[in-house]
């Protein structure tokens, strides 16, 4: 069984795998692929969006909107994400897990921090189902205007691209990763050079850049101007995946990519949207974005933006794949078949129940809400409340790991969770128009992991209640019988005696020459140095205890760590070694501490729950199972 988390700190900081090599052309060009797949995006929907909410806009609203989505870029995306929240890696990873370990979840302490960590991450899941609907369907809508015979299939038809990017992720995506950041780099460049022809045509949009014409819309439109600033917000969603994928290329490339290209393009696109409503050639519920392009060009840009939501949808449905084995090595999730699908690329892995899970809710967004217009509510609230639970958990991470002063911190962390409070707020008022969906969606994860976490606790101190401690074990049994071999028992504990060793002696009458109790730790960092790999002690009558320690972002491998035993004076003989595992049946008590449904849903989790050896990649052959029962 794993632990939560290691105690120690490792001393070690050591690159990760997908920083090894390359220079920072290749890094940025990998980042431009994965990591602003969906903020990329959201020119096609944000403005369309806000103008919808507004009831439409003439040329002062539209600045107005224009200087609200420049400076949520400007603050939340350069300032927040880019120039402060990257700078708290957990060794060189992000993401809200990565910082919720980072602040630490070692032995149950610190449930509040806990707790913001898993609501952050049930979120996300929300999001990984949300983008995918939203970006295509966003981008096939384009064919309203040179194709409009075609607009009572654009549903279908997202469905038929949804279903063949779901199924493709089990091929993996080292491949087509390649020709990411090539095609993001075309859809940058010619984003920018479309909002520059507008902007080219009305250089008065330019004067939106003072914030004073955001302000005077936010405050001077009353409820309607609340509104508008949640459709905003959706100009920043992604910025999250900047810090979630810093530990596939590093902080410095996602900078630089953000602030060489893809800002700026960002903000000449939206200046040329503005440009056209400015401009009155927006025909009634046109999306100004494709109203940028040239008739002749629309079916090309369609065709572009199409493979650029695919994209998008792609990182974050990779994304969710990484935040799962992330959730499941932290001990928030039950083991889960994780396949490796490329041997080089990192990151690269698939998980098919989070992939067929995540493709069911996609396509239920999208014959169900039928239009990129009506999930837009429901897209803003799922991040907009990630990036508010991050604000709160980087005022610790200022205070505790930057010890910073407790004013700086408040004054820093304060005004981003004021920034945070505001996106939610308006968000909220369209929980009853598509924002319960994530809502839901979070709740039943977030109740499932707590579920999983609190359950794994009562049965490991079930479990600890009926042995006893190893030392006076081998006092007792030292002269008792011993057959030939190594017998491994995998223990979640090294001071008392695994369950599986007491069965065993207790029904065979014999112990094995050599007896290994092992325990697997995951730790608090992403990677673990191989020379703080392996941990041995030597406790006599032919007893050892030895710890393995595996980040939270690797794969634990127990055969390849035995033959690591050597120098620690540890021989393994595969052919003569037994690994022995306990197999308990969950049993709900009718007095359970855990509430009655969360004892059926444990003992369901726990029963179609990844076995052990298969997860930690035992050789079946050399695999014993002793059953029990227990009752929670």
């Amino acid at each position: 069984m794993m632990a939560n988390a290691d105690t120690e700190e490792p001393s070690a900081v050591h690159a990760p795998p997908g920083l090894s090599g390359g220079g920072l052309g290749p890094l940025m060009l990998g980042a431009l692929g994965v990591v602003y797949g969906d903020i990329g995006t959201s020119p096609l929907y944000t403005m369309k969006t806000a103008l919808e909410w507004a009831g439409g806009a003439d040329a002062d609203a539209a600045l107005g909107m224009l200087s609200l989505i420049v400076w949520t870029l400007l603050i939340t995306t350069s300032i927040k994400y880019v120039a402060v929240v990257m700078r708290a890696d957990n060794d060189g990873e992000g993401g809200i897990l990565a910082l919720m370990s980072l602040l630490g979840i070692k032995h149950g302490e610190r449930l509040g921090v806990i707790a913001i960590g898993l609501i952050g991450a049930a979120l996300l899941y929300g999001d990984g189902a949300i983008t995918p609907a939203i970006s295509v369907l966003s981008a096939l809508e384009g064919l309203k205007t040179p194709l409009p015979q075609i607009t009572p299939y654009i549903v279908m038809l997202s469905a038929i691209i949804l279903v063949g990017l779901f199924v493709l992720q089990a091929q993996g995506t080292d491949r087509i990763g390649r020709l990411f950041g090539p095609v993001m780099i075309v859809w940058f460049v010619i984003i920018g050079a479309l909002g520059l022809s507008g902007i080219l045509r009305h250089p008065t949009v330019l004067a939106a850049l003072d914030p004073r014409y955001g302000l005077v819309y936010l405050f001077g439109h009353g409820m309607t101007g609340f509104l508008v600033l949640g459709a905003v917000f959706l100009c920043a969603t992604g910025a999250e995946a900047l810090y979630a994928d810093m530990g596939h290329f590093g902080a410095r490339p996602i900078r630089f990519a953000w602030y060489g290209l893809v800002l700026p393009c960002l903000i000449l696109n939206y200046a040329g949207q503005t440009a056209v409503v400015v401009d009155g050639a927006l025909g009634q519920e046109a999306n100004p974005f494709f109203a940028l392009c040239p008739a002749a060009l629309q079916l090309p840009l369609v065709a572009l933006a199409t493979v650029a939501t695919i994209i998008a949808s792609q990182a974050i449905i990779s994304g969710a794949f990484s935040m799962t084995r992330q959730a499941i090595q932290l001990g928030l999730c039950p083991r889960l078949h994780i396949a490796q699908t490329s041997a080089t690329g990192y990151g690269q892995i698939y998980i098919g129940f989070v992939n067929w899970t995540l493709m069911a809710l996609t396509l239920g967004l999208a014959f169900g809400f039928k239009s990129s217009d009506n999930l837009a509510a429901a897209f803003g609230i799922a991040v907009s409340l990630t990036m508010l639970l991050t604000s709160i958990l980087m005022f610790l991470t200022m205070r505790e790991i930057w010890k910073w002063s407790f004013a700086a911190s408040l004054l820093i962390a304060g005004l981003f969770v004021l920034v945070d409070l505001s996106f939610v707020s308006a968000n909220l008022m369209k929980v009853l128009e598509g924002g319960w969906f994530p809502l839901v969606v979070a709740a039943i994860i977030f109740f499932l992991m707590m579920t999983w976490r609190q359950g794994r606790d009562l049965l490991l101190r079930k479990l600890e209640r009926d042995t006893l401690p190893l030392a006076i074990f081998i006092a007792q049994v030292g002269a008792k019988a011993r057959v030939s071999g190594t017998a491994v028992y995998m223990t979640s504990r090294l001071d008392v005696v695994p369950v599986p060793l007491l069965h065993n002696l207790k029904h065979n009458k014999v112990l094995h020459d050599r007896i290994v109790l092992l325990h697997v730790v995951t730790a608090s960092t992403p990677r673990v140095a191989p020379d703080q790999r392996i941990e041995v002690e030597h406790l006599g009558s032919n007893f050892h205890t030895m710890t393995l320690r595996y980040g939270f972002m690797e794969q634990p491998d127990i055969p390849e760590a035995l033959d690591q035993c050597r120098e620690r004076g540890l021989t393994f003989n595969m052919m003569e070694t037994s690994f022995f595992v306990g197999r308990v049946k969950i049993v709900a008590e009718r007095r359970s501490r855990l509430a009655a449904v969360q004892a059926h849903l444990f003992e369901i989790m726990h029963r179609n729950a990844m076995a052990a050896t298969e997860f930690f990649r035992i050789p079946p052959n050399r695999v014993i199972e002793l059953g029990g029962q227990v009752e929670i």
